[in-house]
This record gives C-alpha cells, structure tokens and sequence, in this order.
C-alpha cells in the first residue's frame, strides 16, 4: 500500500485548510473579477472618473500644477502617479494621460498639453519626457476647486502612506460630459460624450421639476455631442439609450459637393470635413483606396489628404461623368464613414455595476453633487464660526485692555496668562491663544473698527450657511445658480447634428444609374463594362495576348451571374463592374467577386431569372445536373451552392438549356453522346444534389465539356494538334443518357485528345489560343464540314509543333479597328 502524505505534518500552527478546487477558483475569480470592475474599468456614477483618471488629476493638484502655472513634464506627472496612488504600468498611466489632453478624444479636456499627444490618425504621442501637461481650466475648476473643504471621503494609498480622496467633488456630471469606455470581466460600458449646457439644462429642469416627463427632459439634451462633430441619423437609438441604458447610435461624417481645381483641371469632388467619433482618418483613406482599385466603389479618381490644424479635410476626386449621390452612398454603406455607437451607460453605484439611464445619471450625480455642497457649506460653517469665536475674543480684550496689559506684564509665562485670561474673562482655550497672539497694531483705532465690521461679516455669512442648511429650497437654489455660472464660464456651441429623419441610403439599384451598358468577359477571366452611349459594335481585342470570350449588351440594374469550377453560384450588379475604355482588359472578376483563388466555369448576364430556363453543370467525372435557374435569383455576398461535388471533381462546363434542348457531351478521347433534356432523360434536381451520371468513361477519360443544340445545328471539334472539322448534329444518333458514347473520326492519333466542342453556325467567327500565346482568329467556314467517319483537317494558321489551349466563339460584329 503507498505511503500517503500527511500535508498537516509540514505546518505545526495547523494553517493549511483542505478546499476544494473549482470553490477556490470560482472564488478567487470573482474576487479578480470585481477588482478589475471596481479598480480600473468601470467609472464612477458621482464624477464621472475612473479610478487612474481621477489620481491623474488629484497628482497634479498637489503638484501645483493650475492653469496658471507654467507646464510640467509628463513623465514627473506619471512618477508622481505611479509612486504614490496607482501601482500599476507606466504606459496604462501615461496612455491615460493623453486621453484628457486629446481634443478629438474628449468633448472637454481636463487637461492643457504642450507637445504632440497623437493625431486623429492614430498617430501615438511622444514619449512622456519630451511632453508636458497641467490642469486645464475646466478639469481645475470643476473637479478640484472643492477637493480641500472637505467635501468627499478620502483613503489610505495603497501602502498607506498617503491619502487620496475616494472621489473628486465634482461640480458638473463628468461621466455624460466626456463619456467613457471600458472592458470589465463579463461586461462593458460605453457612454459618448456631451454638450455642457445641454446637460446643465436638464439638471435644473430635473431640480425645478423632479416629475419631468421624458420627452421633456430629451428635448433639453436631444443627444450625444461628440467631439469630432458629424451627424446622428435618428433618434430611436438616441431613445433607447437614454431610457433604457443601451442603444445603437448611427453617425455619420460630414461630406459635401464641390468643384476643385481651376480652369481645365476643374474638376467635381466629394469633400469630407468631419469624421464619426474615434474614426481613424488614415486607416479610413486606406480603407476607401482598397475598395476603389477593388472597384466596389466606381467614380472616385483621385484621394488627397489636405487635414490641417485648422481641421479635418481629405478630398475625394470624381470622375466627370459621376454623379455625387451614389458615391456617397458607398461610401456611407461600405466604410466606417457611417458608424454606429454602441451606447451602454453601466456605470458603478454605490460600488455595484449599473445599468442607468438619463434620468437615473442626471439624479445620481444631483443626490451625490447636493452631498459634496452640504459638506462644502458645513465646512465653511465650521471655519466662519471658528473664525467668529477667535475674533469674539479679541473683542473682549480690547475691551478690557488695560486689565489684559496688566495680567500680561504680572504673569510669570505664557501658560499662566492663558490661564488667569480664561477665568477672569470667561474666555475658551482658543480665544485665549488668540489674545495671545494679537500683534500690537490690532491696538489701533483703524484695527478696531476692521475688527468689528470682520465680526459683523461673518456673522451675516454664518446667518447664511445656517439658513441653507436648514431649506432645501435654497440649497437648490445656490446648486442652480453655480451650474448656470458654469454654463456661462464654459458652454459652447453643439458640434454633432441630429438629424431626425434623414434621408436613408441609396440602395444599390437606386444609386445605380439604369443605363445601356456593353458587359465583355475575357478568356483570362476579366470583365469591363463599357457604356454604350451610340456604340453598335464590340471590339474583341483587349491588352496583352487576352481576347474577349463573351460579350453582353446590358443596362446598370442588370445582374452578371458567375458559377466556379468548386460549384458555387456568386452574383453581381453590371453598374458595379468598373467602367473601362474599349481597349482596356478590364478588372479580374474574381476580386469583384471577393473570391481570390476561384476559378470561374462560366458566366451569364442577366435581367431575370425564369422557371423554364434551367443551368446545366457538368462535371470533370462525367456527372451532370440540371437546376432551374429561378434559384439564383436572390444571392448573397456568400455565394449559393449550386452544385455538390466531390473532393477530386470540379464543374467542366455550365449552359444555359430549356426542357426541349439537346445536350451533345464530348470526352478528352474524342467521343460523342447526343441525347435530350428532358425530364425522362434528365430531371430537374435540387441545389444540394450531387448529379446524375451522364456519360460512361474509361480509364483516364474526363468529360470535356457539352453543346446545347438542336436538330439542325452543327458541332466544331478541334483536337489539342490543331486538327479540326464541323459536323451536323443529324450525324449522331439520338441516345439515352449514360449511353456508351459513339468515336468521333478526328484524327488518327491516339495521344491527340479534344481540347473543344462548340456548336457553331457558318458565319461564326472563332478565336484560338495556342500554348505560344499566340491568338488565331478564324470564320467558321474555314472549318470543312464532313460526316461523322470523316478525318479532320489542321488549321493551316498554326506552326510547326505550335498546339491549341483554348477555343471561342467570337463576335460577329465586332469591329477591331474601333478605338
């Protein structure tokens, strides 16, 4: 049997008790827990402070630091901190620190700054030695004017060898005037910032009327006032906020029309003055330079930062032909140019995190801010009277002085005069220490008469402090008029707008212009829209060794539909292509897509979507599938599932075919099966389905692709070697699917495999790729037509060993000399 370890031998005293292990986790959780809520994450309801905040300040009142004195350098601030009240990280601090200087972070900064403390775009300050900071006149006056009268509790430091006020006596509510956020255990809180004398109005609507409606208080203070200005849009989240402690706020940044430049550079331009609080300006300028050269974004040439010190001010150039509206529109639907404000005013009460809203902030900080003036008055009550008792004495000296001299000169020191002047005089131990100290000017006559009218002073002034005590009508009176004091001392203008109902965003078919465009797709996989604008024809070439295989006339509102090679259907607005010149490649239309590394099977334009037109997919094992196409007709961003394929297949070739189509498959060996479809021969399947088996391979054998036909259409078959020939579809026979497919007599070499099957008329003209980049362009009729048991023919245009990649049907009326 093993030895078991008594633990209660190692410790004599018995200390060590057995506890199990997840109560001691769930314990010391929750004790880490409500350390970080109480400590440092979550502000206090009474000033509005956390706790690094407020001994930032309160370090720098006992620094001297006033808004009258000169500057001091950051990092003694931050000594100061960290050595007496917050043992924590210097950057915390210091981080801490430039918030309260920063105009763009802080409705009103409690702070004055000298230095660079970071810019709007995210730029950091300098190091804490080379700033320097002090009380600004706001955060002096209206947090620390009373922290020395005793108005609030204070507490040992954390190793007690100084005290530090629990809360700053704060005279206006802090937590509404500059907002906070911070990131507790298991909860957050978020409160935006504030107009001063919107706030001040409320608090003495609430004063004069404790039973004020809601919509009246929120018609005092309609909304946040954020620091860097821009407009909310609506008032329900504003409401939520305000009464249930939590709401979304939509802002947005300010942006108008101009026209900048002169003369021929004249151009329009979109200009953005005010960005939505806490908005990077340069990570949103990136942010819009992706989306442009991405193309989500279409009418934007040129993006200039001209910011200064007197503000914000980044010009987005337009292109001639662009209208204002829907860029605007993208960029309020596609950038952080339009935010929303997750408001959440949690806050602590009494210690305890809270959910509060307006009415319960504006109440919290009145019971709290009628307690810190009560301790004020009685503080003052206490130094007028002590002042009144010492002078009272005084009086009674100069009365009696010759007796007092006289007692002076006899008495053997200071303790026995004190004595004799307290029983002959009826004097206290204070007023006698006093007569004591009274130098001999006071023996004046103009002493005297300053004696008296001082008495009278304080008298009237202890009259006073008494009476507010005892009304509290008049303490809410004198509570009313400090905050009107305020609000002329430091009130300004509103920066944010709201608007109530604003005009909601342009969708994309509203911002879209509805006009007739020229979609073309090249071989390469990229697509530019073109406006027709009186253009008939299509020029097929493009930049490069890249050729058009498809072209499309279409209006703005219509929808390009692309299907990839892993079977998934993705959809695009033509008017949201990137409009190009007509020799222009275009932009990769897997970026529009936000697809990078798909291949795409096939693409189609189109303006609706019917129940009798279906896809056709086939794939790369030989399956195939037939789905309607009304199911593409609502895609998401995410793409749709058209077709289910296994790990080592992918989608060969995707068509267009309605119920009484044909269908001609052709494999890489060369061989043809023809056969209809029909429901009997090809049923209509769901999304999800896998597909039917069409055509039986052999061993290394795939499915090359298929034609849509009819009985008197003709086929083109062209093999890798160039070697090609067309042939009417009445030259097969009709079959069932999943029929052995029939030998097509190409060419007589076996390791020659088909690289195209197109059904073609005569007049078509085709483009061929070669492996030497090279591109041939060829009419149809050039191709022999012969039977079924009939060889082909070599392109004569091809080089010795020179070999076929791709094969297209071109334009018919193109026109390649069109600039």
């Amino acid at each position: 049997m093993p030895r078991q370890l008594d633990l209660t031998a190692s410790d004599p005293n018995g200390r060590i008790v057995p506890t199990a292990l997840h109560s001691e986790m769930q314990r010391s959780y929750l004790e880490y827990a409500m350390s970080v809520i109480v400590g440092r994450a979550l502000p206090d309801v009474r000033d509005g402070l956390k706790p690094v905040h407020r001994r930032i300040l309160y370090a720098m009142h006992e620094l001297g630091l006033a808004p009258d004195r000169p500057y001091r350098k950051c990092a003694r601030v931050v000594g100061d901190v960290l050595g007496k009240y917050h043992p924590h990280g210097d950057t915390a601090v210091y981080d801490a620190l430039v918030r309260l200087v920063q105009d763009f972070s802080t409705r009103y900064p409690l702070l004055s700054g000298h230095g660079n403390f970071g810019s709007i775009d995210n730029d950091p300050a300098a190091a804490m030695r080379y700033t320097e900071c002090r009380l600004s006149p706001l955060g002096a006056d209206v947090l620390l004017s009373e922290v020395d009268e005793q108005t609030v509790d204070y507490t040992d430091n954390f190793d007690g060898s100084q005290r530090e006020p629990v809360v700053l006596p704060a005279r206006l509510p802090i937590l509404l005037l500059n907002g906070s956020a911070g990131i507790a255990v298991g909860m957050a809180t978020n409160v935006p910032p504030h107009n001063l004398g919107e706030l001040i109005d409320g608090l003495i609507a609430l004063i004069d009327d404790p039973q004020i409606s809601d919509e009246a208080l929120l018609a005092l203070v309609p909304g946040p006032d954020f620091p860097t200005g821009g407009v909310i849009v609506g008032t329900g989240g504003i409401r939520d906020t305000y009464l249930n402690g939590r709401g979304s706020i939509a802002l947005r940044g300010v942006c108008a029309y101009e026209e900048v430049g002169s003369g021929r550079r004249r151009r329009p331009a979109l200009v953005v003055t005010e960005l939505p609080f806490q908005v990077n300006k340069a990570a949103w300028i990136e942010k819009v330079a992706e989306l442009v050269n991405a193309g989500k974004i279409v009418g934007i040439s040129d993006i200039r930062d001209e910011s200064s010190r007197e503000g914000v001010r980044v010009v987005l150039e337009l292109k001639r032909e662009t209208r204002p509206d829907p860029v605007l529109a993208a960029l309020y639907r596609l950038t952080p140019l339009q935010t929303n404000f997750g408001a959440i005013l949690l806050t602590l009460v009494e210690g305890q995190p809270r959910l509060v809203g307006l009415r319960g902030l504006f109440e919290q900080f009145i019971a709290f801010r009628t307690e810190t003036l009560t301790r004020r008055i009685r503080y003052n009550l206490d130094q007028a009277s002590t002042r009144a008792h010492q002078l009272e004495g005084q009086r009674i000296a100069l009365a009696n002085l010759r007796a007092v001299v006289n007692l002076l000169t006899e008495a053997r020191d200071a303790t026995q005069a004190r004595t004799e002047l307290r029983e002959r005089f009826d004097l206290s131990e204070q007023q006698a220490e006093e007569i004591l100290k009274m130098p001999l000017r006071r023996l004046t006559q103009l002493d005297r008469e300053r004696l008296g009218a001082e008495v009278a002073e304080l008298k009237e002034r202890i009259v006073e402090l008494q009476s507010l005590l005892e009304s509290r009508r008049k303490l809410m009176n004198l509570l009313k008029r400090e905050l009107r004091d305020l609000k002329k001392k430091y009130a300004d203008p509103r920066r944010t707008r709201i608007e109530a109902q604003a005009a909601p965003l342009a969708t994309p078919e509203e911002a879209t212009e509805d006009a007739p465009q020229l979609v073309q797709l090249t071989q390469r996989g990229y697509v530019r829209r073109v406006r027709l604008e009186g253009r008939r024809r299509a020029s097929t070439r493009v930049e490069g060794n890249d050729f058009i295989v498809e072209t499309h006339t279409a209006r703005s509102r219509h929808e390009l539909l692309a299907i990839t090679r892993s079977g998934r259907a993705y959809s695009l607005e033509v008017g949201e292509i990137p409009e190009s010149g007509p020799r222009s490649r275009g932009t990769p239309l897997v970026t529009l897509l936000s697809v990078p590394g798909e291949q795409l099977a096939a693409t189609f334009v189109r303006e609706d979507y019917p129940e009798d037109l279906f896809l056709v997919m086939l794939t790369r094992a030989g399956r195939i599938k037939k789905l309607p196409l009304s199911e593409c007709a609502s895609i998401t961003a995410r793409g749709l599932i058209v077709i289910k394929l296994a790990d080592d297949d992918a989608l060969a070739q995707v068509a267009l075919a309605t119920a009484t189509s044909g269908l001609v498959i052709a494999t890489s060996a060369g061989r043809l099966l023809r056969f209809a479809a029909n429901e009997a021969q090809l049923p209509t399947m769901g999304r999800t389905a896998v597909g039917l088996q069409a055509v039986k391979l052999r061993k290394d054998e795939t499915a090359l692709g298929f034609a849509v036909v009819n009985p008197d259409s003709e086929l083109l078959v062209v093999s890798r070697a160039g070697i090609a020939k067309r042939l009417g579809v009445s030259e097969l026979s009709l079959k069932e699917r999943g029929d052995l497919p029939v030998p097509l007599s190409l060419t007589r070499d076996r390791n020659d495999p088909l690289v195209a099957l197109l059904a073609v008329a005569p007049d078509d003209e085709l483009i061929f790729l070669t492996d030497q980049e090279r591109v041939l362009r060829l009419g149809a009729a050039v191709v022999s037509l012969g039977d079924r048991s009939a060889l082909g023919a070599r392109l004569g245009e091809l080089q010795p060993d020179e070999k076929i990649v791709v094969v297209a049907r071109g334009d018919s009326d193109s026109d390649d000399n069109e600039g």
